[in-house]
């Protein structure tokens, strides 16, 4: 028997719903939060951060994104006029501008959070493991897992599907060694119900899978990871500590490919348009690539370079010219594995010349997707999306944070590609709309 619990509006103070707490979201909800109004905002995650937790660095700072997104992720789990409730999706959405009304199914996490301290004992002595797909499948995590050091909330979620107790019935070792009794394997999905006066659509992106890009392996040659994935392995909290080691046997990579526009740009084969964030998102991996293993050689296969931001262009050059990252114009044709190696076969048009190279590990850039979860909202609010499942804003010139449904807004990168500068500023733009019709409505 599900829970039914009312998530109500204790004043007379209007009330954002705000779905989705990457970056854009929590932004938009410190904006709203702070001009004292209430958020209720929702994360299908367990904890919050969005795609930038998973981040190493950003460009072109090469500023921690940790640093930056952390101390955001505390300030909105500890803030006052924020209501934040993870593990979560949307089930319905009712009524109109003023007067919305949410139905939210929260899943079983397997712990009461209520009485779950973080202490992280239950995951030190989980045996169950399963891939994590935080880490892209770079790394393993226990049955009973955050998504990371950082996480926020910093509870537990019990994965049933790799569970040992509910696989086998037996096992139990994070209930045993609870030192407040919080696992509960009896725990079920709770439907909330909620109203508010205005929604931000903040749902933020997919990749597109190697899977389905056989030109590249179909992810399933060893030692070809997507960018993401080299992240983790970037990153001081990923599973390698921040060491770039290849997948398969631990090895540091001598030589490192990039591949460029998979996926995107290529309307006979996947998809038409440009990713926006790749070429800077490449340079800035390459760069740190180079920072860890000096005597390592990175190569990048491009189109064209498209570094149209401030800072952005002089960044690229500087990984040519100071970090010697060879930039081969041209795409890749193929790949293939030869015994513990990668070739990698394309052109480089500036040369005419065809060019194979055998790498120890090679990183694609996969195209930037809608996500499942923005035509599935768009579809309940009615709104309109384009034929990618990007959704649409009432006017991408002069209104590009509203819809064509009042009181509904958009903020990030559910709209389309963007770096964080841009998604900030787009969440701060739909923070400003609902602030205003708060304003009207208050008259």
């Amino acid at each position: 028997m599900r829970d039914r619990k009312p998530v109500g509006n204790h004043s007379a103070v209007p009330r954002v719903l705000i779905i989705g707490a990457g970056i854009a979201g929590m932004q938009a909800a410190l904006d709203i939060a702070e001009a004292g109004h209430e958020v209720l905002l929702v994360e299908r995650m367990p904890s919050i951060g969005g795609r930038m937790a998973q981040l190493s660095e950003t460009f072109p700072t090469l500023d921690c994104a940790q640093c930056i997104l952390t101390p955001r992720t505390v300030e909105v789990g500890h803030h006052e006029q924020i209501q934040l409730i993870t593990h979560a999706e949307i089930e319905s959405i009712e009524g109109e501008v003023g007067d919305f009304r949410v139905r939210i199914r929260r899943r079983a996490a397997y712990v009461d959070w209520d009485l779950c301290t973080g202490c992280g004992l239950c995951q030190e002595k989980c045996p169950g493991r399963a891939p994590s797909d935080f880490e892209r499948g770079t790394g393993e995590r226990a049955a009973i897992y955050t998504l990371s050091p950082q996480a926020v909330p910093n509870k537990p979620i019990i994965d049933p599907e790799h569970c040992i107790h509910f696989l086998r019935d037996r096992c139990g070792a994070c209930a045993k060694l609870c030192p407040v009794g919080a696992v509960d394997f009896e725990q079920q999905d709770t439907i909330l119900e909620a109203s508010c006066d205005a929604i931000i659509l903040a749902t933020g992106y997919d990749i597109y899978g190697l899977d389905q890009m056989p030109e590249y392996g179909g992810g399933k040659v060893p030692n070809v990871i997507d960018a993401l994935a080299f992240e983790r392995l970037l990153s001081s909290s990923g599973p390698t500590s921040g060491q770039v080691q290849r997948p398969s046997d631990g090895r540091v990579p001598d030589e490192v490919v990039f591949i460029q526009c998979a996926g995107s740009r290529d309307p006979q084969k996947h998809l038409s348009y440009c990713s926006k964030i790749c070429c800077m998102v490449a340079a800035k991996q390459a760069t740190l690539y180079r920072h860890r293993v000096h005597d390592g050689q990175a190569y990048i296969f491009y189109i064209d370079i498209r570094a149209a931001g401030k800072g952005y262009d002089e960044f690229t050059q500087r990984a040519m010219e100071d970090e010697r990252v060879v930039y081969v114009r041209g795409k890749v044709s193929r790949l293939f594995r030869d015994r513990d190696r990668v070739v990698v076969m394309g052109a480089d048009t500036l040369t005419n010349r065809q060019v194979q190279i055998a790498a120890d590990l090679v990183v694609v850039a996969p195209a930037l997707i809608s996500h499942p979860e923005s035509v599935r909202l768009a579809e309940m609010l009615n709104l309109p999306t384009d034929r990618h499942g990007w959704l649409l804003p009432l006017n991408e010139n002069v209104h590009p944070v509203e819809t064509s449904r009042p009181g509904v807004y958009l903020a990030g990168t559910g709209t389309g590609p963007m770096d964080i500068p841009e998604t900030v500023a787009h969440a701060s733009g739909a923070a400003s709309q609902v602030l205003k019709l708060f304003a009207i409505g208050s008259r």
